[in-house]
């Protein structure tokens, strides 16, 4: 299914630079026909009703203007249970992040719907994760472009450096605070943010520290992306409310692991 030769893949310079900047554009990541297959899969997945699944919000909601989000769309639909487990892509998150293991935290689909979106503010993912403070150092993402993406449609921009910046507070995505101002007693780096551009079956990854944003989508299609949270094995509970953990009657400072979290590289 994906590219089985990880080393064509990833060069010891994009894992520097993943390493110095906290993200990395990674090309052709899937082949044309697992591309194809994923983009008729993920369109199904997100019309049929959720049911282990999470759709966040309705259609015309505040959110919904900035993403039309389902949340592990795996429990549901083997099709995308296929891509999300996969050893090779959760082997490449273990290489640039350092572990000695990496498990799934969960996956989302992202489509930013045409005509009417709004950017997605800049933001760091890692404040939202209910993981304790060591996580941080190393979790991260992977995201897939399922259609060609530029700043027309909502293509993303980071902030190099930005992930050595940390207890941030998470952005309301619907009706965002200016991360910048909430971080002003700490020093951003003067970096110019970098606009990645890709073809469909590219993707990036980043740190969850990262400071990200995306463009709206000012087309007639939608901008559809698959996303993979990884963590460390390893990772422990903070407390905090997540609409993972949500009802798993986790204790603070409990593994996440078991089948809900599976280990997907060591």
């Amino acid at each position: 299914m994906i590219k089985t030769d990880i080393q064509n893949l990833l060069s010891r310079e994009q894992i520097e630079f993943y390493i110095n900047n906290g993200f990395v554009k990674i090309d052709n990541v899937l082949s044309k026909n697992d591309l194809t297959e994923l983009q008729s899969i993920i369109n199904d997945a997100m019309e049929a009703p959720a049911n282990l699944s999470v759709q966040t919000d309705k259609k015309g909601g505040a959110y919904y203007r900035v993403l039309n989000q389902k949340v592990n769309l795996w429990r549901d639909h083997q099709g995308i249970a296929k891509f999300v487990l996969d050893s090779k892509l959760a082997s490449i998150a273990l290489k640039l992040s350092g572990s000695d293991g990496i498990r799934l935290f969960h996956d989302h689909a992202l489509f930013k719907m045409p005509g009417d979106s709004k950017p997605t503010p800049w933001h760091q993912d890692f404040p939202y994760w209910p993981m304790n403070r060591e996580a941080g150092k190393k979790a991260l993402s992977i995201w897939i472009a399922l259609d060609d993406v530029d700043e027309t449609n909502g293509c993303m921009k980071f902030l190099p450096e930005s992930h050595r910046i940390e207890n941030l507070k998470p952005i309301n995505l619907a009706e965002p605070a200016n991360i910048f101002e909430q971080s002003s007693s700490v020093a951003i780096p003067k970096n110019s943010p970098v606009t990645i551009r890709m073809k469909a079956g590219s993707c990036t990854f980043h740190h969850g520290l990262t400071f990200h944003f995306a463009h709206s989508n000012t087309t007639d299609k939608p901008r559809r992306a698959l996303v993979i949270i990884y963590m460390p094995d390893g990772t422990t509970f903070n407390g905090k409310n997540h609409i993972i953990t949500d009802g798993l009657n986790l204790q603070k400072d409990e593994r996440l692991q078991g089948e809900l979290f599976p280990l997907l590289a060591k």
